[in-house]
């Protein structure tokens, strides 16, 4: 197995580690709506079922019999494209290739929650007084990590004509 591959999977395994045992923390340990201050106006820790995608978009927009089927086919479809993706990545990008094991990582993490429960708990919840950013997890964190570096690499690399990394067949 190539090393960029040794290195997403990892990633991947360790943010989907991180992301379900922190839910079932959270789960365990508090009650849903609960809410814990931690920095006193900017950030507590808030259980709340989320039913949509990524900070609540399209929350309560489809019935469940639709919601979680269409969740679960997208996501599926985003992870068969980063896979392919991965696969044009040459394996002297350390950096994308970790970025790419993070969204997988969490597009994973969500996925797994959509699949058992048919959504996907959140808890971190980060607002100035009144404002608050929609509460998110672990998994929505390496996912916009993850997309982030993959946006500042496109912006600064130099574009080059490398081959795909990829075995002959």
């Amino acid at each position: 197995m190539r090393a960029k591959w040794l290195v997403t999977i990892g990633v991947a395994v360790t943010v989907v580690l991180l992301d379900q045992w922190t839910k079932v923390l959270v789960h365990e340990r508090m009650t849903l709506h609960e809410s814990i201050p931690i920095i006193e106006d900017f950030f507590s820790l808030t259980y709340v079922r989320n039913t949509g995608a990524a900070f609540g978009i399209l929350a309560g927009k489809l019935s469940a019999s639709l919601r979680v089927p269409f969740f679960l086919i997208t996501s599926g479809l985003a992870v068969g494209l980063l896979i392919w993706f991965l696969r044009q990545v040459p394996a002297n990008r350390p950096g994308i290739v970790a970025a790419c094991g993070g969204v997988l990582g969490g597009a994973l993490g969500n996925m797994i929650d959509r699949f058992r429960l048919g959504e996907v708990i959140d808890f971190l919840d980060v607002y100035v007084g009144a404002y608050h950013w929609p509460t998110f997890n672990v998994a929505d964190s390496a996912i916009t990590v993850g997309v982030i570096l993959l946006c500042f690499d496109s912006l600064r690399s130099e574009p080059a004509s490398v081959e795909p990394d990829v075995a002959p067949e």
